[in-house]
């Protein structure tokens, strides 16, 4: 008589594995983020009361956004090294114990410092070949770069000086590519391409995110909510636009802080080239040709959203705000779960806490139950069918494309640390969310099919 299927079953913990990404670091910047907004709002009333040299006028200015977003990353550095002990972590690749003389790894660190100022070169020249880099909210990211660009490059001299006295390995990736330039030492291909997998993410994402601060914090900051605190859909909106500014700020510092002291380095990029193809499909500016206005998948032609549909139902109206003010929330957190370690396409440590208890895509799978809701494709002004197929149809080829990003990063993150095994075989088991979606799934498709992907050359 054979055992029943559940005995031979592995046995899982009752936990996930630990995390390593610090629960309480996010919402450290959290709190300093909106007790920043907060005096934002609250500047004219401080600056009459205190009689100070300055315009009785809220803070909401682009300078203002970026001064928001270096406040709450210097506050999650600042308690990740002080409470945390992150950079004593041996994931840092630091050994603090040992203090090289600089005449070691000289040599070391001017082939590294090539690298970097080579590879930053070579962002430079993809944004001025870029057309987009130069018009609308990405001015204000060029204007950001172009002035840190002389700081970046002189401090880059005394940082990586100073952190190769005490790295177990200062020949990185950033190094390989250096002696690649020099042609001087022998060099390995698979970390130069590493280097620029891992620069190519920072690259292309912090000059979006840079651009995209000052527009939602400005509208933040300057929102009356009294004034329409009794309709549901204003006050949906002005929430929407609440945690879509703490996603922002938060999730540009995550692109910024890649620094080994903060145990926030990439340690690969995503090898994947569909990976790449799915996650770039989703942002400017290969997304206006794609998902945005005539785009080849846009799914809102003659949508006229929640609001509309559901006007005259005050009640329905509240209850329809409150689960898509509560979609926005989950994605909201998903990123502040990350700290100072989030950004698309890499793998900087293992998460398994906040909303990745539940599911190992919170973010996707919040982000797109909030488009089905609030976009209601199969509700048309038109009355169209052929409109109702449309958009339903191309929405649901976003959503595919966002399921095509998740499985490619599971492919990733499998293939690079055991601890996403256990992770994401206990979430098969345990998981909220995920175990009856697992279920499902091999109800279905009862022979699982491994992602079929292509390491990017």
């Amino acid at each position: 008589m054979s055992a029943p299927a559940s005995a031979l079953r592995p046995q899982l913990p009752a936990s996930p594995p630990a995390s390593d990404v610090p629960s309480r670091v996010g919402f450290v910047g959290l709190a300093v983020l909106v007790s920043y907004i907060l005096l934002c709002r609250a500047w004219p009333e401080v600056v009459t009361t205190l009689g100070l040299p300055s315009p009785a006028e809220r803070l909401s200015g682009p300078f203002s956004a970026l001064l928001a977003m270096v406040l709450t990353g210097l506050s999650m550095a600042v308690w990740s090294v002080v409470v945390e002990k992150v950079h004593r972590n041996p994931s840092t690749g630091i050994d603090w114990s040992r203090k090289r003389p600089v005449g070691e790894i000289i040599d070391v660190s001017a082939t590294k410092i090539a690298g970097l100022w080579a590879t930053w070169a070579v962002i430079g020249m993809f944004y001025c070949l870029g057309r987009w880099y130069w018009d609308g909210q990405y001015l204000f990211a060029m204007q950001v770069i172009g002035v840190a660009a002389i700081p970046l490059f002189v401090l880059s001299v005394p940082y990586v000086v100073w952190l190769d006295r005490y790295l177990v390995n200062p020949r990185d990736h950033a190094w390989h590519f250096g002696a690649l330039l020099l042609g001087r030492e022998a060099w390995d291909m698979y970390e130069v391409k590493k280097h620029w997998r891992a620069w190519g993410i920072k690259g292309f994402f912090t000059a979006f995110m840079i651009s995209i601060l000052p527009p939602g914090f400005a509208s933040i900051v300057e929102a009356q909510p009294a004034q329409f605190i009794d309709n549901p859909v204003m006050i949906g909106i002005f929430l929407f636009e609440i945690l879509f500014v703490i996603d922002v700020q938060i999730g540009t510092v995550g692109y910024l802080l890649t620094l080994r002291p903060l145990d926030a380095h990439i340690r690969s990029g995503n090898p994947f080239l569909a990976g790449w193809l799915a996650a770039l499909l989703c942002y400017p500016p290969f997304v206006f040709g794609f998902m945005g206005g005539g785009g080849i998948i846009q799914y809102e032609y003659n949508t006229a959203g929640w609001g509309h549909w559901l006007a005259g139902h005050d009640l329905l109206l509240w209850i329809w705000a409150g689960w898509l003010v509560f979609l926005t929330a989950i994605y909201a957190w998903a990123t502040v779960a990350f700290g100072i370690r989030f950004s698309n396409l890499t793998y900087r440590g293992v998460l398994t806490n906040g909303p990745y208890r539940f599911t190992r895509h919170p973010a996707y799978v919040s982000k797109n139950l909030f488009w089905w809701c609030s976009i209601l494709p199969f509700l048309v002004t038109s009355g169209s069918m052929v409109d109702v197929i449309r958009n339903t149809f191309f929405l649901g080829v976003v959503s595919a494309i966002y399921y095509w990003r998740a499985r490619t990063e599971e492919a990733h993150l499998l293939g690079e640390d055991a601890k996403y095994r256990a992770y994401y075989d206990w979430m098969q088991q345990h998981g909220m969310i995920t175990s009856r979606l697992a279920k499902l799934w091999k109800r279905a498709n009862p022979r699982p099919v491994q992602p079929q992907v292509q390491p990017a050359e």
